[in-house]
C-alpha cells in the first residue's frame, strides 16, 4: 500500500548540482590562484627568516631551510642597528602600544556615543553635523599635515605620544561614527521607546542596552583602529621623535639601512614582527568582524 501511495509523488527541491561541474571549478580555481599570490610572499618570508646567510646567497628563495635558526628574530627584535640606536624592534614595539591602545579606547568610545546619540536623540543640526564627520573621512590625510604640525606645535605636544595619540584618535572619528551610527539604526527602536517609557536616561540607555547588544560592530571598530593605527607610518614618521617612533617607522629603518651587509632574514623577521599584532587580533575575532562589518556597512 504504501509502494502505490508513493508511487505518484514527484521530488522536490532543488535539483542536486554536480560537485565538479564547470563553474565550481572554475571558482576553485579563482580561489586556489588568488590564496597562492598572497601566500606565496609570505612563504618566501617566513623561510627567509629562518636561514642563515650563507644559505640565502644560494638563490633558492622557496626552498625551506636545511638548518633552522632564529637568530634572525632575535637580532630583528633586539639587535639592529637604526643609526646609533642598536636596540632592534623593541623600543618601537612599546612605543607602538602605548600609542595603540589609547588612541583607540578613545576613538571608540567617542564614535559609538557619536552614533548612539546621532540615531537615539536627534538635535538640531545633527545631519549636517554627521555630514561633516563624512566629509571629514574622505579628506586626504596628506594635505593635513602641514596644519596638524602648527597645531600641535601651539599646544606644545608635537613631538610627543600624546601629539600622536590626538592625531589618531581625530583621524579614526569619522569612519567609526558611520559604522555605529548605521549599527545602531539596525536595532528595534522599540528597545530603546519602552526604555524611555522606563525612565531611562541617555547613559543608562547606552551602557544597558546598547552596548551589550553591539559586540560585533564594536569588534569591527576595534579591528579597524588596531590595525590602521599600528600599521601606520606616515603619522609615526612626521609627528613624533626617533625616541618614540613606532614599531613601522623602526622597521623602515632597519630595511632602509645603509651600514654592512644588507641581512635579508633580519629584515624579513622584523617585517612579521611587525605584522604579528594586527594578524592575531583578525585570527582571534575574525568571525566577529564579518558579522558586525555586515550589520555596519550595509544596514542603516
Amino acid at each position: 500500500m504504501a509502494d502505490v501511495s508513493m508511487a505518484g509523488v514527484q521530488p522536490r527541491g532543488a535539483k542536486p548540482r554536480r560537485r565538479f561541474s564547470g563553474s565550481n571549478i572554475m571558482l576553485y580555481g579563482v580561489l586556489f590562484v588568488v590564496s597562492v599570490y598572497y601566500l606565496l610572499p609570505l612563504w618566501v618570508m617566513v623561510m627567509t627568516s629562518l636561514k642563515g646567510m650563507p644559505e640565502i646567497r644560494m638563490g633558492n628563495i622557496f626552498a625551506p631551510p636545511v638548518e633552522i635558526t632564529f637568530q634572525p628574530w632575535v637580532k630583528a627584535w633586539s639587535e639592529a642597528c637604526t643609526g646609533l640606536n642598536c636596540d632592534g624592534l623593541s623600543r618601537g614595539f612599546w612605543n607602538s602600544v602605548l600609542i595603540t591602545v589609547p588612541s583607540v579606547i578613545i576613538s571608540i568610545i567617542v564614535a559609538s556615543v557619536n552614533g548612539y546619540a546621532l540615531v537615539n536623540w536627534r538635535f538640531k543640526g545633527s545631519e549636517v553635523f554627521f555630514t561633516i564627520l563624512i566629509f571629514g573621512s574622505f579628506i586626504p590625510y596628506q594635505i593635513m599635515l602641514y596644519p596638524i604640525v602648527i597645531l600641535l606645535r601651539e599646544l606644545g605636544i608635537y613631538g610627543t605620544l600624546y601629539g600622536l595619540i590626538l592625531v589618531h584618535t581625530i583621524f579614526g572619528m569619522p569612519i567609526l561614527t558611520l559604522l555605529f551610527r548605521n549599527y545602531f539604526s539596525s536595532l528595534p527602536e522599540e528597545l530603546f521607546k519602552a526604555a524611555r517609557v522606563d525612565g531611562a536616561g541617555f547613559w543608562r540607555i547606552y551602557f544597558q542596552i546598547m552596548v551589550p547588544m553591539s559586540l560585533p560592530i564594536f569588534v569591527v571598530a576595534l579591528i579597524l583602529q588596531i590595525t590602521g593605527i599600528w600599521n601606520d607610518f606616515l603619522f609615526g614618521v612626521v609627528f613624533t621623535k626617533p625616541e618614540i617612533y613606532p614599531m613601522t617607522v623602526q622597521l623602515n629603518n632597519i630595511v632602509n639601512s645603509v651600514q654592512g651587509v644588507k641581512e635579508y632574514n633580519v629584515n624579513m623577521a622584523a617585517t612579521l614582527l611587525t605584522g604579528l599584532v594586527p594578524l592575531f587580533v583578525y585570527f582571534v575575532s575574525g568571525k566577529l568582524f564579518v558579522r558586525g562589518i555586515a550589520a555596519g556597512a550595509v544596514k542603516g
